[in-house]
């Protein structure tokens, strides 16, 4: 795998846990303010931000990384 390809899944791993983590919020606050959800209604959501949270963390790193990488080939070959 190129670092460019790298780079490019990290990105889209930030984005696609962003954007799952709008979604779940959102679903969260309009149970809480126009229904009278149960808790058990609530659980998906809120677990899945704790997932939405680790894929955003997780592609951070990827992305740190390859960063790293490309800095080390750079300084190896100026």
């Amino acid at each position: 795998m190129s670092s460019v390809s790298a780079l490019g899944s990290a990105l889209q791993g930030i984005q696609t846990g962003l954007r799952n983590l709008d979604r779940d919020a959102a679903q969260i606050a309009s149970a809480a303010q126009f229904t009278n959800e149960s808790a058990a209604d609530l659980a998906e959501p809120l677990v899945n931000l704790t997932l939405d949270r680790l894929q955003v963390q997780l592609s951070a790193k990827v992305m740190k990384a390859v960063d790293q990488t490309i800095g080390t080939l750079l300084d190896e070959f100026a």
